[in-house]
């Protein structure tokens, strides 16, 4: 078989609880111990499971591969599990009931995963396990816990609606320990200072690098097909709002990223503004903003940076 190349292509690594709803399955685990879960997902093999809480962004990330060639596509999308190959098996299975064109995974019997992003290329890895979340975002891995429900997804709806918070998701979180120190007109005036000094990069930058990739292939597709529909949509939702914004804006560019829109809220809530703006996936580092997004929003907590260390 020939290599499989994994360089310049957007890798996701997600944990099947965080692609499924594992639920009903976690409680017999918990209530009945291991031999009690393995027996249970043995008996329910042929059971699909329910759609989770990444299932609509992971279905709508790979349909974007129409956009590549037959067998070198754009994205690709590992399963990186704590199950051992037996009890994954429920989980192919149910892959492939629901028509993902996932191929390749990783079983570790009971033991983190997330070792091997660096490995595979990941620019991402989403689960349901948050000590496994953290531990990677500890050893300097992109990597994000899920919260919230499953989006009601509409396969009729084509697009992909990705949104991130900027300090401590997309930037490095040396601007929130300014406000966490000193206060918010510090930080205003801190921002304001270095507005034309970009932030050094944070977890999810590069992820973001790549889903651009992706977009330029879709602008590549409508200059020769005029009447292609651009299908990924990019934004940030931040509680920075002038005149700190500017710094955001200006690091973006200097990183060589963009986004499509940005919600430069001031402390507006964000939960408000995603149920209008509708997102299949929002990043952010604080558990106090994703309380609110989560009721409605698929959600992912990034553990990460000095206001993290210490939250349980």
């Amino acid at each position: 078989m020939p290599v499989f190349e994994l360089a310049d292509r957007l890798v996701v690594g997600v944990a099947s609880s965080a692609l499924f709803d594992l639920r009903e399955s976690d409680a017999v685990f918990r209530e009945q111990g291991e031999e009690a879960y393995r027996a249970h997902q043995e008996e329910n093999v042929d059971h699909t499971l329910r759609p989770g809480v990444a299932f609509a962004f992971v279905r709508r990330l790979l349909s974007l591969n129409d956009l590549s060639e037959p067998g070198d596509p754009l994205v690709e999308v590992i399963i990186l599990s704590r199950n051992d190959p037996d009890t994954g098996l429920r989980v192919m299975r149910s892959i492939q009931a629901h028509g993902l064109p996932i191929s390749r995974a990783i079983f570790r019997q009971g033991r983190s995963p997330y070792p091997f992003m660096t490995a595979l290329n990941m620019s991402l890895f989403l689960s349901a396990d948050g000590g496994d979340v953290r531990e990677a975002v500890a050893a300097g891995l992109p990597a994000g816990h899920v919260l919230g429900s499953a989006y009601a997804d509409d396969p009729a709806d084509r697009d992909l609606r990705i949104a991130f918070d900027f300090d401590g998701v997309l930037a490095s979180d040396a601007a929130e320990q300014v406000f966490q120190s000193a206060g918010l007109e510090e930080f205003r005036a801190h921002e304001a200072r270095n507005a034309a000094t970009p932030h050094d990069p944070g977890p999810l930058r590069d992820f973001l690098a790549g889903v651009n990739r992706i977009q330029r292939r879709e602008e590549e597709r409508r200059r020769s097909d005029p009447g292609y529909e651009m299908r990924v949509h990019v934004s940030i939702v931040t509680a920075r709002n002038a005149p700190a914004h500017e710094r955001a804006v200006r690091s973006l560019k200097e990183w060589g990223v963009r986004v499509n829109d940005a919600f430069f809220l001031g402390g507006i809530d964000k939960g408000a503004v995603m149920k209008v703006l509708n997102p299949h996936i929002f990043f952010d580092d604080q558990v106090t903003h994703l309380e609110s997004t989560s009721r409605t929003t698929p959600s992912v907590h990034v553990p990460f940076g000095r206001i993290n260390e210490t939250a349980p």
